[in-house]
């Protein structure tokens, strides 16, 4: 019954929804009465202001931090949540313990529940809970009717607070990890993207570590347990509700599920390590079974809390934001060197991104291609965009931003990362303004203060013969050996 309940909810949606299309598709036919022989004469109204709403934020007393919105427009209710911890926090020697951690707190059962009562469960509501952990924070997920909502939400903060991480599911996840291992050399881009972080943060950085078959073989079940004991503290996550509810109501129930949690010990986490002096060089990694050339460059980026992110955005805009962007429109369309080019300056919250340009194309053109590259790179800084680009730029980056804040759980997503890295509660806000302050002036300064083609590492992955030209013109070249290595007593391949 309850199943049917829910697919009647979704027919019923479904159709609101239709009939609202078929609404605007109406209203927008009365107003094309008059037509314009060139695309260039079609008018547009000015783009409103953006008016975002804004959380209702709650401190618990044990330090859990909560984010609610109300929205009525459906009877669902949605908690997203961040946990202070990540993979940058285990040692080393166990690196694939956090992402274990996160999938077992799901799978391997909760309170009474095992994690395939609890699957049984949630499928019969329609309801979905997920957890994850990354880089740099843990996440968890919840989603149902809200009816359903006080039980899921009992479920919810079992997996968070008493998570049974049953060993078979253990088993499981360490088994995908050893899959994931021994198939990572299968995509040359895989190859590119993982073996060009390591170059720009530095093998040994946590932010380009990888797991092998020696440090997931050595995760135990104690070692999910003191993980989870260690981060998984009511005062190291934040908390986002949004959907049909009462915030007065809601903070009572959260009270209820969540307030006799004991706070943990207040201890601020170790800054990881990353490689701040850039090796630029030329680097190849021998793949004979290619017929193309996969090309990386890049070094250290910026954080989005750098006043420059902006202008970064709309440099980066330029450079590769779209088809008419420079690298596409010079290197694929009018030089024809490549199947694919892209390259940004990169921002991540709390530690620096990179700066990338990349490309695939044939093994003939490997050389023409990395010089063509390096041109483009060099026009960045040496040539600042032009009227027509900043035009084009500016207003791809403000059509599309809307989309950040189209609905109540996209901006509860942001305001709960916001919160997370501390950025101010109105940097979505404050987003558009900015972008459109931004100069070409300000373009040109930030591609030369943070496009340093001197401390590249250029990465080439691809066959070492046949190549236009070979890769020593570019200066000296250090091969890097991808070969996976085995654990103690021989289980695992190892594979190029």
């Amino acid at each position: 019954m309850r199943g049917e309940r829910v697919n009647t909810f979704r027919r019923a949606a479904a159709g609101a929804l239709a009939a609202g299309a078929v609404a605007a598709a109406c209203l927008s036919a009365e107003g094309v009465h008059a037509q314009v022989g060139d695309y260039r004469q079609i008018k547009f109204p000015p783009v409103r202001p953006s008016n975002i709403p804004e959380p209702e934020r709650h401190v618990m007393k044990n330090g859990l931090v909560v984010l609610l919105m109300e929205d009525r427009e459906l009877p669902l209710v949605e908690v997203q949540a961040r946990i202070r911890t990540g993979s940058r926090l285990e040692p080393a020697e166990k690196a694939g313990l956090a992402s274990i951690t996160g999938q077992v707190l799901r799978t391997g059962g909760a309170g009474r529940r095992t994690g395939d009562e609890i699957d049984d469960l949630l499928d019969a509501r329609g309801a979905r809970i997920e957890t994850g952990i990354g880089i740099d924070s843990g996440t968890a997920f919840l989603s149902c009717l809200k009816g359903d909502f006080p039980e899921v939400l009992g479920i919810f903060a079992d997996i968070l607070r008493a998570p049974a991480f049953d060993e078979a599911k253990i088993k499981v996840a360490r088994t995908q990890q050893m899959a994931a291992i021994a198939r990572r050399n299968d995509d040359p881009m895989q190859i590119m993207f993982r073996e060009g972080e390591r170059l720009v943060y530095g093998a040994d950085s946590p932010y380009a570590r990888t797991t092998e078959y020696a440090t997931i073989n050595s995760v135990t079940r104690d070692d999910l347990k003191a993980f989870h004991a260690r981060y998984f503290v009511p005062n190291r996550i934040y908390l986002g509700v949004v959907g049909d509810f009462d915030a007065k109501e809601m903070k009572k129930t959260l009270e209820a599920v969540f307030g006799d949690w004991p706070k943990g010990p207040e201890a601020k986490d170790p800054q990881a390590a990353y490689q701040k002096t850039p090796k630029p060089g030329i680097y190849r990694i021998a793949k004979t079974d290619m017929t193309q050339s996969d090309v990386i460059m890049g070094h250290l980026g910026i954080r989005q809390d750098n006043p420059d992110y902006f202008a970064a955005a709309v440099m980066n805009e330029v450079f590769s934001g779209s088809f008419a962007a420079r690298l596409f429109s010079n290197i694929r369309s009018a030089k024809g060197l490549a199947y694919s080019v892209r390259g940004s300056l990169g921002a991540n919250f709390d530690y620096p991104g990179s700066f990338t340009a990349w490309l695939t194309t044939k093994t003939e053109t490997t050389a023409t291609a990395i010089e063509a590259l390096l041109e483009e790179i060099d026009a960045l800084v040496k040539r600042p965009p032009t009227e027509e680009e900043m035009r084009r730029a500016k207003e791809s980056i403000l059509n599309s931003f809307v989309f950040n804040y189209d609905s109540r759980s996209k901006i509860l997503g942001r305001q709960l990362t916001y919160e997370y890295f501390g950025y101010p509660p109105d940097f979505l806000t404050r987003y558009r303004q900015n972008v459109e302050k931004v100069t070409a002036a300000d373009v040109a300064r930030v591609a030369k203060t943070y496009v340093k083609k001197g401390d590249l590492a250029i990465l080439v992955v691809g066959k070492t013969e046949g190549l236009d030209r070979p890769l020593e013109s570019f200066g000296r070249v250090a091969t890097i050996d991808i070969t996976i290595p085995e654990p103690a007593g021989g289980e695992g391949k190892g594979a190029h």
